[in-house]
């Protein structure tokens, strides 16, 4: 896995905790971890610090999963960097939020290695 820098982007910090240990569990624990705490603070942080990988809450205040996405295909340093996203909504409503975007997965809440595993077991 060529992920060296993952920023993950939940407004709890506890979550960004678990997240963490989640993909740290999975096989990442050679990764560097950021995060920020919604759309915004994610998209301050991508102006200077290139990262390989984001990993977003859909629900935020300020700025959520959805919007940043939006945000996140508009810039070119922005536009190939994978996303998974976390949710704790179910199938229809996970549509409805993210249209057609282009994403790298989806992990329901609670989080789990298992979960994170299962998003990136083709590339092992």
């Amino acid at each position: 896995m060529d992920y060296k820098k993952i920023l993950i982007v939940d407004d709890s910090e506890t979550s960004q905790m678990i997240i963490k240990r989640c993909f740290e569990m999975a096989g990442f624990d050679e990764a560097e971890f950021a995060s920020a705490g919604d759309g915004l603070q994610a998209l301050n942080f991508l102006e200077y610090n290139p990262v390989d990988l984001i990993v977003s809450d859909l629900n935020m205040p300020k700025m959520g999963g959805a919007d940043l996405l939006k945000k996140l295909t508009l810039k070119e340093n922005t536009k190939n960097i994978p996303v998974v996203i976390i949710t704790s909504l179910q199938g229809e409503r996970v549509r409805e939020e993210l249209g057609d975007m282009d994403i790298k997965g989806v992990i329901r809440k609670p989080v789990s290695p298992v979960a994170v595993n299962n998003i990136f077991a083709k590339e092992v």
